[in-house]
């Protein structure tokens, strides 16, 4: 490592913050929106070179961990890149879902229905019969538990018939599952109908699946469920698709100095949906990350804890890149894990500065102990430079699920996703209510225009800060408790499958 100090032109013009725990002036004036900005548009050349996509298992995946490899290689990390293999699903032929009585009526493929991942191939036309439990017109939050439990499948006739579920509190995985234990042989599983949760999504499920499953929007499955309370109805239903094994890696960058019995890691997301280039969700992450490990490694001195910078792959597929990490550890190398900090989604268009809510003071439950110092840290330094902020549940949605299921202590950053800004939110943070934080979230437009960059600049600052705090600091005294648990991690630790009910991974609820 250089000890030249780097300090670029074009600084952040962040207040440096009043009360934050250590000075972090120096990183985050190296750190700049140019040189993120120059990250993410090397991701995002790579994705327009392979195909428009940075997913997982593709060359755009592979192209864009090379980057990241050699950025890091250069700058003087010890670089591991830790392969790992998942089921890829693919679709070889659009999908196709049909009113076939008491009407007859296409439905479109992408806009009213999308093919869940992992789903089984085949096509089916049959009754389609609604769950039990729908929540008709929707409550205002999430609510309906339609599908979650067996019994909610009413017996299907001796002829095939379609599960009608409602999107809700528990997985994709846990509707489908129970739909075909019951005897169905195709689901559609439409959204639940509050605020941004109308439209058709994309659903992920962790396992395959032997039978049709498909999301719809809010509208479809209204439709649906109006009909079937009238008299018999009946849909068609087409999947073609293949399921392979394939691989896939996480690149690991560790600092050669500091002390390996209190390590830091500090992780992003390196994989893009196959939808798209994935310029914030999540390339704005790793390139805050990145720039921020290039510039550490600029700094005059070693720092006092070991860094380790994770950019996971196959997050996009239910956490699986952080979830091998974190898997493959020996317990004596997950006591030696201080912390999590996590970076994903830092530079929405119609942003919101929120903070993973590690007290659990706004949302339960808290994170593992330690994990409400890490959110202290986060909010003095906001606080410190008059920036407003809001809490951010621990919903296992990124990769800090598989930490904070060991017990480590996590915290991080998120600009918001495709939930629509309330009033409150438009005031203090400005943009638009009413409409998602970002409306390009797993679409083809989340390219390189995809950004507000003031709140890129600012969530940079705060991350810069977060990571030179813990490079430079002896851990909070809950911190090095926690890495002396017992074997297994149990005390404090938030069960991932908790964490998939109430969401894991961007597409599992």
């Amino acid at each position: 490592m250089s000890m030249r100090l780097a300090v670029a032109a074009g600084v952040m013009l962040l207040a440096a913050p009043a009360s934050a725990q250590t000075d972090s002036s120096a990183i985050r004036n190296a750190v700049t929106i140019k040189a993120i900005r120059a990250h993410q548009q090397a991701l995002a050349d790579i994705a327009t070179d392979n195909g428009g996509s940075r997913v997982s298992g593709s060359a755009g995946y592979d192209a864009s961990a090379e980057y990241v490899a050699e950025q890091l290689r250069q700058a003087g990390y010890q670089v591991t890149v830790q392969p790992f293999h998942f089921l890829n699903f693919e679709e070889t032929a659009a999908p196709q879902l049909e009113l076939v009585s008491p009407d007859a009526k296409t439905f479109a493929a992408g806009a009213d229905f999308v093919t869940m991942r992992n789903s089984g191939a085949g096509t089916v036309e049959g009754i389609v019969i609604p769950t039990v439990d729908l929540v008709i017109p929707p409550s205002t939050d999430p609510s309906s538990t339609s599908g979650c439990e067996p019994e909610d499948f009413p017996a299907p006739p001796d002829s095939p018939a379609i599960a009608l579920v409602q999107r809700g509190t528990c997985t994709f995985q846990t509707k489908v599952d129970n739909a075909a234990a019951a005897g169905y042989a195709a689901v559609l599983v439409f959204n639940e109908g509050q605020p941004g949760r109308q439209d058709a999504t994309t659903g992920s499920l962790a396992t395959p699946v032997s039978i049709p499953s498909v999301t719809t929007s809010f509208a479809v499955g209204d439709e649906l469920q109006a009909l079937a309370q009238a008299g018999e109805v009946r849909a068609r239903v087409a999947v073609t698709a293949t399921t392979q094994s394939v691989t896939t890696a996480n690149v690991i960058g560790e600092s050669p100095q500091g002390d390996p019995e209190r390590v830091v890691v500090a992780g992003a997301h390196l994989d893009s949906v196959g939808e798209g280039p994935g310029n914030n969700d999540n390339g704005s992450g790793t390139a805050v990350l990145l720039e921020i490990a290039l510039r550490l490694a600029e700094q005059g001195g070693p720092p006092v804890n070991k860094l380790r910078f994770g950019f996971w792959g196959a997050e996009e597929w239910g956490l699986l890149g952080s979830q091998h990490y974190v898997e493959q550890l020996t317990p004596e190398d997950l006591a030696r894990i201080v912390l999590n900090l996590n970076f994903d989604m830092l530079g929405s268009p119609n942003a919101v500065n929120f903070v993973y809510d590690g007290d659990g003071s706004d949302s339960q439950p808290a994170g593992p102990d330690g994990s409400a110092e890490i959110e202290a840290v986060f909010l003095d330094y906001f606080a410190g430079a008059s920036l407003p902020t809001r809490p951010s549940a621990f919903d296992g949605r990124s990769d800090y699920g598989p930490f904070i299921a060991r017990g480590i202590p996590a915290g991080g950053l998120f600009s918001g996703a495709e939930d629509l800004k309330s009033e409150s939110e438009a005031a203090d943070f400005g943009g638009t209510a009413g409409m998602a934080y970002d409306p390009c979230y797993h679409k083809a437009c989340d390219d390189i225009a995809n950004a507000d960059e003031a709140t890129l600049e600012a969530l940079a600052g705060a991350a810069a800060h977060a990571v030179w705090h813990y490079a430079n600091e002896v851990p909070a005294p809950a911190m090095l408790a926690a890495s002396t648990r017992s074997v297994g991690r149990s005390a404090g630790a938030v069960p991932l499958e908790a964490m998939l009910l109430r969401g894991g991974g961007h597409y599992q609820r």
